[in-house]
């Protein structure tokens, strides 16, 4: 019997490799204690995962027992490493742009290939998005109960901003987390509306939908919001449009209650949201360092237009190309790190690092990637309004949406090459897609 478990193990792995994918995603939650954010390479839980993940379909592969990836990925996933090999080859520092280039391939090839092996039917699909509706309200309980009992990390002097088992140095995770277990949780229950539907399923997403829109609004991201907002509003529009009308009008009557009635964060909601429109008036600190560093990495650009400087170049070339009023880095405060500033070393735009670092070779590979799922993903969507499918292409939005003002690094990268899995499968289906949707 003690050996029972153990020798079951593998063969559950290899006739349901999404587990890895599942348990990729909630290994997410756990704390990786003080980090330096300076380090070339960060290992956590999850990237663990995911790299067992992507051995057992490598295996699968060599063996013949998954069927061949779709041409047109193979394509678009090769047209990546490609464009990160030859940043790298002309990089200003090759051998320090060679953790960067294996980054990339992780990110953005190998975790989403592997996902996309291991999501056979539409179990597995819905495995996978169970898994980052419970990581999202485990995170979310952690960052409610941070703001209710001020232990938060610091914002506006007060210990109140919501961080989940991240910290204050990764200050973006938990709002991330939580935004995708949102709307994993609103597309599956849009996908169970129809006659026939799962109405235990249905009532119960609609209730971790809601109860996440509370710890999304006290982390005070207001690119969490941002991005949210035009996911859920894509898939709302992709599912019913009517029922997009009533959601946005439920949802303003809510904010009133729960924020002018109830008083829940609402003068910290309020003045973040007053402060989105402010971005091109009055911006703030962190608004004009962004603008900063996205201006530097054009400068950078065009000193290497064609392959880029190179992976991790850009906090190389910073301080020479970045304007004098840059700050040195942004305040971070919680009870367990104290009061200190995290560098500023990426331009928080996935496109203009990718622009920066890998030239217009790079940035044409990753349009080409970012376009082919989007539009394909919608072309899906709008054959079956299918849960699983709408999840995959509300997710997609949040990501493309988010790297306008965000880029890859911290705990929830690895998150990232999950949905872009997710996406794939949804708008590149292999040949077994079909019967596995029956099944």
């Amino acid at each position: 019997m003690a050996l029972a478990l153990p020798l079951a193990l593998p063969r559950r792995l290899t006739a349901r490799p999404s587990l890895l994918a599942a348990a990729t995603v909630l290994l997410v939650c756990v704390p990786t204690g003080d980090k330096d954010v300076t380090a070339a390479v960060h290992v956590t839980a999850a990237d663990l995962a995911s790299l067992a993940l992507v051995a057992t379909m490598a295996v699968g592969l060599l063996r013949g027992r998954i069927p061949a990836l779709n041409r047109t990925v193979c394509v678009l996933f090769g047209a990546v490493v490609c464009s990160a090999a030859v940043a790298t080859v002309h990089s200003i520092d090759p051998l320090a742009s060679v953790t960067g280039f294996v980054r990339l391939v992780q990110v953005f090839v190998l975790v989403p290939a592997g996902v996309l092996c291991s999501l056979r039917d539409r179990r597995d699909q819905q495995l996978v998005l169970g898994s980052l509706v419970l990581a999202a309200l485990v995170q979310g309980v952690v960052g409610a109960k941070q703001f209710l009992t001020g232990t938060g990390a610091s914002y506006t002097g007060r210990p109140i901003r919501a961080i989940g088992t991240f910290g204050a140095l990764d200050v973006m995770a938990m709002s991330t987390v939580v935004c995708f277990g949102l709307l994993a949780a609103l597309a599956l229950a849009l996908g169970e509306r129809h006659p026939g539907g799962n109405r235990r399923l249905r009532i119960g997403c609609w209730a971790a939908a809601g109860f996440l829109v509370f710890p999304l609004a006290v982390s005070f991201s207001r690119g969490s919001w941002i991005a949210c907002a035009a996911a859920a509003a894509v898939v709302l529009l992709r599912a019913d449009a009517r029922l997009a009308i009533r959601g946005a009008v439920l949802t303003a009557a809510l904010a009133v209650v729960l924020l002018g009635g109830l008083g829940l964060g609402g003068s910290g909601v309020t003045h973040r949201i007053s402060s989105i429109g402010a971005v091109s008036d009055t911006p703030d600190q962190s608004v004009t360092d962004r603008y900063d560093l996205w201006g530097t990495a054009g400068r950078i650009w065009q000193d290497h237009p064609l392959a880029g400087a190179g992976p991790k170049a850009f906090q190389q070339l910073r301080d020479s190309h970045a304007p004098l009023r840059l700050s040195s880095g942004s305040d971070a405060a919680d009870s367990q790190i104290g009061f200190t500033r995290e560098p500023l070393l990426s331009p928080h735009n996935m496109y203009f690092l990718v622009l920066s670092e890998q030239g217009l070779i790079g940035v044409l590979a990753y349009l080409a990637l970012f376009l082919t799922l989007l539009i394909n993903c919608l072309r899906q969507v709008g054959s079956s309004a299918d849960g699983t499918r709408l999840a995959a292409l509300g997710l997609l939005v949040w990501v493309l949406v988010d790297f306008l003002y965000a880029d890859i690094g911290g705990t929830t990268t690895v998150l990232t090459s999950v949905i872009l899995g997710l996406a794939a499968r949804t708008a590149l289906p292999g040949p077994n897609a079909d019967g596995a949707d029956r099944t």
